[in-house]
């Protein structure tokens, strides 16, 4: 209520001042023919006026804070799969039975263009994921999930996560992953409906964790060429990558 309050003196006190000015202009000058034209003038050009604040500059300020909110969601991204998203992918991908099928759409090329990355996203999309996670594979994950629970939690934390919805179900749906195996005193000893709900909670994290590193690959070929010549050169899903530049 306060803040609109202040929002309607100031109006007021706007209006009053132009009153004012107006009032001082005719004492001096004496002519209101004059003050009326321009008054007139003014009021007809105010439409036009709003116009131009309201949609056009609004809109030049809005896509500049969208493309600096992007950069730095795109800034926690390199930070993510650099520090724990490429290496939970191989992880994942150690024990996925349908791995050759989603080869074609994870051997990224360098000469690969915006329709490559659509189709390679509608594979991942489509794909059925089957993952046969061993009693070794479940320690495996939960010990690198404890271990990096803290940079869970701090991404999480990050208020920028809110303006990327796709990257915060995967951090939640990671996190959930990392509550629940350290849940568990022993995986074990999982009986065999417990064993399929951790490998349902892991399977989609799989998924969106190949979603989110494919358009985030795609932002750096356009904004970034040499992160991105990096990217390509240590990609984990190609054979013959190499980080030496041929």
């Amino acid at each position: 209520m306060k803040k609109h309050s202040k929002g309607i003196l100031i109006a007021i006190a706007f209006i009053a001042l132009s009153a004012i000015m107006y009032t001082l202009h005719f004492f001096i000058f004496g002519d209101a023919h004059h003050i009326f034209i321009y008054l007139l003038g003014d009021l007809a050009f105010l439409p036009v006026d709003v116009l131009l604040v309201a949609l056009i500059f609004h809109k030049v300020i809005d896509d500049r804070d969208k493309q600096e909110k992007l950069k730095k969601i795109n800034m926690v991204l390199s930070v993510f799969f650099s520090e724990i998203g490429v290496d939970l992918m191989k992880l994942f991908a150690q024990n996925d039975k349908n791995l050759v099928k989603l080869k074609p759409a994870l051997l990224i090329r360098p000469t690969w263009n915006s329709k490559d990355y659509k189709n390679s996203i509608r594979i991942i999309k489509n794909s059925d994921y089957n993952l046969d996670l061993s009693e070794h594979s479940l320690t495996d994950i939960k010990e690198f999930l404890s271990s990096n629970r803290d940079f869970l939690l701090k991404i999480l934390e990050n208020p920028i996560l809110l303006e990327h919805e796709s990257f915060t179900d995967l951090i939640l749906a990671l996190f959930h992953v990392e509550q629940e195996l350290s849940s568990r005193k022993d995986v074990s000893q999982l009986n065999a409906n417990d064993r399929a709900h951790l490998v349902l909670d892991i399977e989609r994290v799989y998924k969106l964790l190949f979603y989110e590193w494919l358009l985030y690959m795609n932002h750096l070929r356009k904004t970034y060429p040499f992160l991105y010549s990096y990217a390509v050169r240590t990609n984990p899903f190609d054979p013959d990558a190499d980080i030496e530049v041929k």
